[in-house]
């Protein structure tokens, strides 16, 4: 047993080197457990002087190289969520809406640099607020007192006219003015503050007396006095109390901490992780109201494994669908209602340390209708949904819409079985790029595209 625990000195050594027991080294960083995507914040410290490289081993992890350096994420460079859109830039009338996405990760995620933007056209409703007219002031209402000097209101309403979408009536509803009842006020009596208690007879008890000493305190109806003319109250209850000085402490002894000892192993299996000791208030124990120990009975290291943790794979996108073809078939299969096969497929990417593999199919094939290059009649469709602004940041941004002439697709059958009779029943498409053909729409023949600027237009913010 002695010598299994020597064998382990140099990697106690060696971790507490690196976890800034010792001297940290120039490369060390500050190691985080936790990397938030949508503020691009790091969270929860893990420990300081762990090296990028070692903290990285979990990719859900964080990093700062200093501690005034920014938070960087251990995954690859991705785009986060778009942000909710802005308010509209206008309260009527046609203005715009931004929102934006920010690129974190190792690497970069394109040529359009840490943050990218959408513009879009918002508050289109013309309706603008209408400021309304006051009615005239109602009476007078009654004195607020009874004696002395009060105030009485009076009111009006926003009702001549009354607003239009959202608008209001400059000023108050209310109006104030003093009023004097020409009565006195009788002063009821108040207490005054409690004099000091008077010292008990005894600091202390000791064990097994059982006696209590009492003590007294006295106050004075003087906070004001009662006026005699017109007669005001005297002050209610009693001008003195008692009180038993019951429970009168014992000696304090206060208590103290005994030595640190570890709690558990460490936290993780993989990458970096937390190790917990605690320590007890028993040296010696708190007694007869003595002061408990300050501050907390457990603390954190960070402990390493230096071992990756699993990342499971994910697919790649699917490859654009191959060409369509019949191989068993001697004569050419486009423009005629001959299916043939086409076929696509992906890959599983990413996978390291023993991840998950990917689950479902590598490949994928369809029934298809090779219509490349055919002349189809074709038809106009409807205008489509206004575009975003574009450019999102800059001058004169504008949107657009269009109509095209798509193909109308021949009625072949759909529902056919795969090729050379295997009796697996196939989703049928088609496939490739036919030439539609349309009567002309304001001299143009396959789109037609109108474009606007985009109104009140917001800055970016960075």
């Amino acid at each position: 047993m002695m010598l299994s625990w020597l064998n382990q000195v140099p990697l106690l050594l060696a971790v507490a080197w690196g976890l800034g027991g010792l001297e940290t080294p120039a490369e060390a960083s500050l190691c985080y457990e936790i990397f938030d995507d949508t503020s691009g914040s790091c969270q929860q410290l893990l420990a300081d002087g762990i090296s990028k490289e070692d903290c990285c081993l979990n990719h859900q992890y964080g990093f700062r190289l200093h501690k005034d350096a920014p938070c960087e994420a251990c995954h690859r460079a991705a785009w986060n969520e778009w942000s909710p859109w802005t308010p509209c830039s206008v309260s009527c009338g046609e203005g715009t809406q931004q929102r934006s996405q920010a690129c974190y990760g190792q690497g970069d995620c394109g040529d359009q640099g840490p943050r990218r933007w959408e513009l879009k056209p918002c508050g289109l409703d013309a309706c603008c607020p209408v400021m309304g007219g006051w009615s005239e002031w109602g009476p007078w209402g009654p004195c607020s007192v009874t004696c002395l000097k009060g105030v009485q209101t009076r009111e009006r309403t926003c009702t001549n006219p009354a607003p239009v979408c959202g608008g209001t009536c400059p000023g108050n509803n209310i109006e104030t003015r003093s009023c004097d009842t020409q009565q006195v006020c009788p002063t009821h009596g108040n207490w005054g503050s409690w004099e000091p208690w008077g010292a008990c007879s005894a600091t202390c008890i000791s064990e097994g007396s059982g006696v209590k000493p009492s003590k007294q305190r006295r106050r004075q109806c003087n906070n004001p006095a009662p006026s005699i003319s017109p007669p005001g109250d005297y002050c209610p209850g009693n001008d003195r109390e008692f009180q038993e000085c019951a429970g009168l402490p014992f000696c304090p002894q206060h208590g103290n901490w005994g030595n640190w000892k570890p709690l558990g192993d460490c936290s993780v299996t993989c990458a970096v992780g937390r190790q917990l000791e605690k320590r007890l208030c028993d040296s010696p124990a708190p007694k007869h109201g003595g002061q408990s120990c300050h501050g907390s009975d457990t603390r954190s290291f960070g402990c390493n494994t230096r071992v990756p943790c699993p990342v499971d794979g994910h697919w790649s996108e699917w490859t654009e669908w191959g060409p369509c073809t019949r191989h068993t078939f001697a004569g050419k299969i486009e423009c005629r209602p001959i299916f043939g096969l086409q076929s696509r497929s992906r890959k599983c990417i990413d996978r390291a340390h023993d991840g998950k593999p990917c689950a479902g199919a590598r490949s994928d094939m369809r029934n298809c209708y090779n219509i490349n290059m055919c002349i189809l009649d074709g038809t106009w469709t409807d205008w489509s949904p206004w575009s975003l602004c574009e450019p999102p940041c800059g001058e004169s941004p504008m949107r657009s819409r269009k109509r095209e002439c798509e193909p109308i697709y021949p009625d072949y059958p759909m529902d056919v079985q795969g090729i050379e009779g295997s009796g697996k029943m196939l989703n049928t498409s088609f496939s490739g790029k036919p030439w539609p053909k349309c009567d002309p729409l304001e001299g143009q023949r396959l789109r037609l595209v109108e474009k606007a600027p985009c109104q009140n237009v917001l800055p970016c913010l960075d």
